[in-house]
């Protein structure tokens, strides 16, 4: 979780109350966020991912003076109409296709609060953005940007300009190469024949994202009053909430915030959108959920002190949460409301035995035995997209897609353990090799679920089936490898695992352009099976 640091006198200024220390332990704690340590003027939160908008003393603030009945309820913000404006180009559409932007004047920087705008940028890039893959962000002096700006992509040795921090100008491609932030987000942008970047009227650079700003355009201090925000990515609802997150917490630094008109190919977007979402809440569901028997002026009170607003079960939800997607999140705030320290203890009137099924002891002794032969098991999400199922595999697979996805990361139910875990090793290139994980998991096909086995090991086609003939011997079953052509998977090294006639998986070496699309750079083999098919084959044996 990030860790987030919190200056104790601006913190409690904000707040607008001051409470005893241990008190305000107490209650930081159960905000629902995690008090590492108060020290001197320093207090120290590990805060939930799912709650970017605590991740400033603005944000933080904002959420605990409410919880502790300070300034409850829907603290409302406004967007002041301006005459800014920034153009979409339709040929960033391949590279990184959308952005929001917003103005905010008036502000009065000093080096504290600087240093809370550097912290949020930094987080919400970490977290919410995903390494800048997701979301990037940058903010920049207004005096310094002559309007229209433009966000197009153009060929790498075509931009050219000064970043941040360094002294020579260099083009997309030796921004890559020489500069530290460049050579870490390089994965991002290295692969790609056109680079995104920002261009104010004048034909100056303001950054190429997600790398890095113009060191002439894109550095804010204490003499800043006016800025620039932008932020770009894959997803538009994402980059929304995100810029909400920015715009009000720089409005509790006193700042007033301004719109943007965004000029798209087809249409025209003002951003930032601070207007409130509206959701029902069921009260006898919240009751059910909890335990409680909440009246409806009850429930009111508690989603106040959650930040809401609440008339006639409509729940005005304020524009900067971005964790708020169905009715239960909202039952979770009314808890914390609430306290889990007034939830009475009760013991079930309801008496029952439990065992485990035979399906669960099968998968647990496969993890038993994987594990006893050094790999690592690891769990991962069912949701996926389509570009980690089928771009990055080199596979054309039919997906199936969520109705009504809140985020396009998480668009389409995986049909395949193997994407997760090539993930899962990119992540964690950093530590030491050898890497050799597996999982037990969920995929669905054709909207039926079932449970696979895979694996990823690193190391090359005669280790993986080494590791299959250990597992098969434990299991006391034979098997057979026919040579299959896959896309994921180095021709002539691949095959069909079969058993009793019944191919129940593949097996093989990770094609190398399966290894570039998940930045790998050791060689690679992988195992996929049907455990349900297997469970039934040593059943019926």
């Amino acid at each position: 979780m990030p860790t987030v640091n919190l200056n104790k006198k601006e913190f409690e200024k904000l707040v607008g109350k001051k409470l005893p220390l241990e008190e305000l332990k107490d209650r930081i704690s159960m905000l629902g966020t995690d008090l590492e340590k108060i020290e001197g003027n320093d207090i120290i939160v590990e805060v939930f991912p799912n709650r970017p908008d605590m991740l400033s003393e603005q944000g933080f603030a904002r959420a605990f003076s409410s919880f502790i009945g300070v300034k409850k309820g829907l603290q409302e913000y406004k967007a002041k109409k301006s005459n800014y404006k920034v153009i979409i180009e339709k040929n960033v559409k391949e590279v990184r296709p959308f952005t929001t932007c917003a103005v905010v004047k008036n502000l009065k920087l000093d080096d504290e609060k600087i240093k809370s705008i550097i912290q949020i940028q930094e987080k919400l890039h970490i977290g919410f953005g995903r390494n800048r893959r997701k979301v990037a962000i940058g903010i920049y002096p207004l005096e310094k940007i002559k309007f229209p700006v433009k966000f197009l992509a153009k060929k790498p040795e075509d931009i050219k300009f000064k970043p941040l921090e360094m002294s020579a100008i260099l083009s997309g491609r030796e921004i890559l190469e020489k500069h530290p932030a460049g050579r870490e987000y390089r994965h991002l942008l290295e692969n790609k024949k056109m680079y995104p970047v920002f261009i104010d009227a004048n034909d100056n650079v303001l950054s190429m994202p997600p790398i890095i700003n113009s060191d002439e355009i894109g550095k804010v201090t204490e003499d800043t009053r006016d800025v620039f925000i932008e932020c770009s990515g894959f997803d538009y609802n994402a980059l929304s909430k995100c810029m909400n997150i920015i715009v009000t917490a720089l409005a509790d630094m006193e700042g007033d915030i301004y719109s943007v008109e965004l000029k798209y190919e087809n249409e025209k977007i003002i951003s930032p959108d601070l207007k409130p979402e509206e959701m029902n809440l069921d009260l006898d569901y919240a009751n059910k959920v909890l335990g409680l028997k909440l009246k409806e002026n009850e429930a009111k009170e508690l989603l106040e002190r959650m930040g809401y607003g609440y008339n006639k079960g409509e729940v005005k939800i304020p524009a900067y949460r971005a964790d708020i997607l169905h009715q239960i999140d909202l039952v979770e705030d009314i808890a914390i409301a609430y306290g889990y320290e007034n939830f009475k203890e009760e013991i079930p009137n309801v008496s029952t035995v439990a065992k485990e099924s035979p399906r669960a002891k099968f998968n647990r002794k496969v993890s038993e035995v994987l594990i006893g032969l050094g790999l690592l098991e690891c769990s991962g999400l069912s949701l996926s997209n389509e570009e980690d199922l089928n771009k990055k595999m080199n596979v054309k697979n039919k997906l199936v897609k969520v109705e009504s996805p809140v985020n396009a990361d998480y668009d389409t139910l995986r049909n395949s353990i193997l994407p997760s875990l090539l993930n899962i090793l990119s992540e964690n290139k950093r530590y030491e090799y050898p890497q050799d994980i597996f999982e037990i998991g969920k995929i669905f096909d054709d909207i039926k679920d079932k449970d696979n086995l895979g694996m990823i090991i690193t190391g090359n086609f005669t280790e993986i089936k080494q590791i299959l003939d250990a597992l098969f011997s434990a299991l006391a079953i034979k098997y057979e490898i026919k040579e299959e052509e896959h896309g994921s998977f180095i021709s002539g090294r691949c095959g069909k695992i079969i058993i009793n006639d019944k191919e129940i998986g593949v097996i093989g070496e990770i094609h190398p352009r399966v290894l570039i699309n998940f930045r790998l750079e050791m060689c690679c083999s992988g195992l996929e099976i049907d455990i349900n098919e297997l469970f039934e084959i040593i059943k019926n044996d």
